[in-house]
């Protein structure tokens, strides 16, 4: 049996709906009007333990009610869970020490204390020994470079530092599974680079399960190599990220450093080409035309300089998986 087991998961949400004004309001005080949203229809997936899973889709898609379900918050209408050989929410108690969950629009940090007091009294509900905890701390505290800012109180911090403690938080008590739910939103580029390489050594070291929402596709690229796509409630795609890139990534943008002047190319395989001062962008197919078959076509009308080429961006490739499954 896989680590994470998902059978047919489904939750529907009853949603009071009405329409703006007074008087509209003063009748739903008598008659309320509800609409049905079926958040999660009928999902079924597993995950082995060491995984990275990237669970991707627009907004409303269903990612944060999957997540919701997993850790054990929401019960689901229908289906059944099994995490390690637990029931989330029916072995809430047991289940939750062995999880961490980092949600990038709430805290679990208390506001006007240092960090450091908030893993101090989670030290507490979870019982954790001193020596163990000290250890896991300084580990924690030491990889995140969180070292200066954990005597600060938590509403000094910028948003980067704040991140950074939370996902210490989430780790004091050495979790066998970390949900992460947009766990980079808002962060500069060091602090995204710091997270990313941190999750990349945690998995690697304690096989830590990873689960990972979020719309920064870079931050996909980077940690997992397999991707479970969510739209309308539904699972449109279970796959390795390098087999999407293989399928969605035949584009290919080649710029060109050049001093002549050549206003006409045709070659199959050319979607597109522009000119803008020295530099000549096409864009390829590279199902009908190899990168060096392309450079073999210009040399024989331009002295080339220079050369750049760039694949498909990750972004791209998902806005086409999306257009595909019309989400």
């Amino acid at each position: 049996m896989s680590f994470i087991n998902v059978k047919h998961i489904s939750k529907t949400f009853k949603v009071a709906k009405r329409r703006s004004g007074l008087k509209e309001t003063l009748k739903s005080f008598f008659k309320r009007n509800y609409i049905y949203i079926e958040a999660v229809k009928d999902i079924s997936f597993q995950i082995e333990k060491g995984e990275i899973v990237g669970y991707i889709g627009p907004n409303g898609a269903g990612k944060s009610t999957t997540i919701k379900i997993l850790s054990g918050i929401l019960l689901p209408d229908s289906g059944e869970c099994k995490i390690n050989g637990l029931t989330p929410w029916k072995d809430r108690e047991k289940y939750v020490s062995n999880i961490g969950v980092v949600f990038g629009q709430r805290s679990q940090l208390w506001w006007d204390i240092p960090a450091e007091d908030t893993f101090d009294l989670l030290k507490d509900i979870y019982n954790l020994k001193d020596d163990e905890y000290q250890k896991t701390k300084a580990e924690l505290v030491k990889l995140l470079n969180i070292e200066e800012i954990i005597q600060i109180p938590v509403r000094q911090l910028s948003l980067g530092q704040r991140m950074r403690c939370e996902i210490a938080a989430s780790l004091i008590h050495n979790p066998s599974i970390l949900f992460l739910d947009e766990p980079t939103i808002g962060l500069d580029a060091v602090s995204k680079e710091i997270v990313r390489d941190f999750i990349k050594k945690l998995n690697y070291e304690k096989k830590t399960t990873v689960i990972l929402t979020t719309h920064d596709m870079n931050d996909i690229e980077a940690l997992a190599k397999r991707i479970i796509l969510i739209g309308k409630g539904q699972i449109l795609y279970d796959g390795s990220l390098n087999k999407l890139k293989n399928k969605y990534g035949h584009i290919k943008r080649v710029t060109v450093y050049s001093k002549d002047n050549v206003k006409t190319f045709r070659k199959n395989g050319i979607i597109s080409n522009e000119r803008e001062d020295n530099f000549y962008t096409f864009i390829i197919d590279i199902n009908k035309l190899t990168v060096s078959d392309l450079l073999n076509y210009l040399s024989s009308k331009l002295n080339i300089i220079d050369i750049q080429v760039d694949s498909e961006s990750i972004d791209n490739i998902i806005v086409k998986l999306y257009k595909e499954f019309e989400i």
